[in-house]
């Protein structure tokens, strides 16, 4: 079942105040998943496409939300669950990579992950305000209750092991990060990988392999 994401585009040169290119696209279907196969019909890459968008190129951006909206919305649904909340995060996602396109550099990863980043973040960012909205809703209905209950223990833990996770993965290398992040964050296969990052499909699994083995060394994870 398709879901209907409009997002806005560059119309006649101009942007709203807020930086928004002001065009409408079309659908999004989060069962598509073949939106990324790294070349249009004229050959260009991803990140051939997010330097045209560096510089504006509405016709670039258009190319590059119909080949990565439905990948980048079913990440962030894997992660939200609701469907309307997905949707708005995806136009989050969207907008920020029309804005912050100049700040990548190939360099540093392929630009499938580097926008995959941007969608996790995105997502993992609403899922804590909804928490943390729950948290506030939750504080307040236990007020009158003679119960005790130690939420704030509970907290602390879950933020605990947050934070051992993210110094763990700040440990990893550029190559093994940006593994980690297409397999498990983009939900792409070993294949789909070795042809996003130009690399011998060995070598992809190579990367995931180490990169695990340094996590749970980094975790003490035993098993």
């Amino acid at each position: 079942m398709s879901s209907v994401i409009a997002f806005p585009l560059h119309r006649a040169g101009r942007t709203d105040p807020r930086g928004r290119p002001d065009v409408m696209l079309g659908h999004v279907s989060a069962a598509d998943d073949d939106a990324d196969s790294g070349h249009d019909a004229r050959g260009e890459t991803l990140e051939v496409l997010l330097a045209r968008v560096a510089h504006r190129d509405r016709d670039a951006f258009a190319e590059l939300y119909d080949r990565m909206a439905s990948r980048v919305f079913g990440l962030v649904k894997r992660l939200l669950r609701d469907g309307a909340q997905s949707e708005e995060v995806t136009q989050e996602v969207f907008l920020e990579i029309w804005q912050q396109a100049s700040s990548f550099r190939t360099a540093r990863g392929a630009a499938v992950s580097w926008m995959l980043t941007i969608a996790h973040r995105r997502a993992v960012d609403r899922v804590r305000s909804a928490q943390s909205s729950r948290d506030r809703d939750e504080r307040i209905g236990v007020r009158d209750l003679d119960a005790p209950y130690d939420h704030v223990a509970e907290t602390v833990e879950v933020r605990l092991e947050h934070e051992r996770v993210k110094r763990a993965m700040s440990r990893l290398t550029e190559l093994q990060r940006e593994a980690l992040i297409l397999a498990y964050y983009g939900g792409y296969t070993h294949s789909e990988m070795a042809e996003i990052l130009r690399i011998p499909l060995g070598t992809v699994k190579t990367r995931l392999r180490d990169a695990m083995i340094r996590l749970r060394d980094d975790l003490g994870v035993t098993s």
